[in-house]
């Protein structure tokens, strides 16, 4: 079977109630498919129109009173509310074999009766009736395509207003006055998605504690080029702690092989010389991490190309928003850092750590700049799939 594009809209209750993480982790790791595109939206009246009249496709009567029932959530809940705020909407896209029916299955259907926490709405969605019958409330907590037409005609849809209505939202969030409001990166490292798991949705689920709003999201295959210029900072670093390790190292090597004792000038000079090959090693290694190759064994123009590893990119705004991630981050070696925090749930080592976050509000800007955070991805994922817009 040939590969299927499907995808989730996560609605702006789930966004507001911090049910992302947990949505994209259950998606994951029941799905089996490969998440490949994500964008944020705050819908316009264009696109919640025609998005609405997209819903009822099924002449079943017993499918089309449902599809109703979303098509109105989605003209009521989709547009700005009595303030003015925009509604933020998670649109995650997946590519697999029988994508749509997966994808499909572990959202689930809409239903009043007992359920069994298996699927998505299982869990996160509410269908209240009274002894009437009636509905008297309605929260889908997802929204998926129920076939592959659907899929199709919504995904070139939202591609079409990608530009426009999605991307990195910063001025949709209200604050007080006076609030040291910050923008900060965080990147769920490529460890979390050798293959389709929980890790990713769990780790978003950690940095919902922080009452910060998710303001961008977007898949990313770093080049090395990025990744040389992202990391550039550590090089030096690097290098210069490695210098008294390497000195003691080499020495006892030395002293061990040639049966001689080493002087401490000779010991401060092998320091000098060989602690910064060694730290530029370590430096390469985070790089082959990050974009699935050494710099040394790419040309220049090899670098350029996105790399082999995936990650995903995430924006976070609010007040103090650098410190409450990195605080929830917890250190860059797992074994020292709290419980609770994402390193010590999910990290392995001091360099498979599950996540980066970026360290000052200037280093965030020069981060997401780098990856382009404001770059559209899906609207070429779209297009190559389904051909022009």
């Amino acid at each position: 079977m040939s590969e299927e594009l499907s995808y989730i809209l996560i609605t702006p209750h789930s966004i507001r109630k911090s049910r992302t993480g947990a949505i994209i982790s259950r998606a994951l790791s029941r799905t089996g498919l490969e998440l490949v595109a994500t964008r944020l939206f705050a819908p316009s009246p264009a696109l919640v129109e025609a998005y609405a009249e997209s819903i009822i496709s099924d002449p079943d009567p017993r499918f089309t009173d449902t599809q109703k029932l979303i098509r109105e959530y989605v003209l009521k809940n989709f547009v700005p509310d009595s303030t003015g705020r925009p509604a933020r909407v998670l649109l995650l896209v997946f590519r697999g074999t029988n994508a749509i029916a997966n994808v499909r299955s572990v959202v689930g259907t809409i239903a009043s009766e007992r359920t069994r926490g298996e699927t998505i709405r299982d869990t996160f969605s509410d269908y209240i009736l009274n002894e009437k019958g009636q509905v008297t409330y309605f929260e889908p907590a997802a929204l998926a395509p129920p076939d592959a037409s659907t899929a199709q005609r919504n995904l070139q849809l939202y591609a079409r207003h990608s530009d426009s209505d999605g991307g990195v939202l910063d001025t949709i969030i209200p604050f007080p006055a006076g609030s040291a409001v910050q923008k900060t990166l965080v990147l769920i490292k490529p460890d979390n998605f050798r293959f389709p798991n929980g890790r990713p949705g769990g780790i978003i689920d950690i940095f919902s504690r922080s009452g910060l709003s998710i303001i961008a999201m977007k898949v990313h295959r770093m080049s090395v080029d990025q990744a040389e210029r992202f990391y550039e900072p550590v090089l030096d670093i690097l290098q210069e702690i490695n210098r008294a390790p390497v000195a003691n190292r080499s020495t006892l090597a030395l002293e061990a092989e040639l049966g001689i004792p080493i002087p401490q000038t000779v010991k401060k000079q092998l320091g000098d010389l060989l602690g910064p090959i060694a730290g530029r090693q370590h430096w390469e290694n985070i790089i082959q991490f990050m974009a699935g190759r050494r710099p040394s064994e790419c040309s220049e123009q090899e670098k350029i190309h996105a790399g082999t590893e995936k990650c995903l990119a995430i924006v976070y705004q609010g007040p103090d928003a650098v410190q409450i991630i990195r605080t929830l981050l917890g250190p860059t070696d797992p074994s020292k850092a709290p419980h609770g925090t994402v390193r010590r749930e999910f990290g392995q080592s001091i360099m498979i750590n599950a996540a980066h976050a970026s360290d000052s509000s200037d280093n965030a800007k020069r981060e997401m700049a780098i990856i382009r955070i404001t770059e559209n991805n899906l609207k070429p994922l779209v297009e190559n799939h389904y051909g022009t817009l």
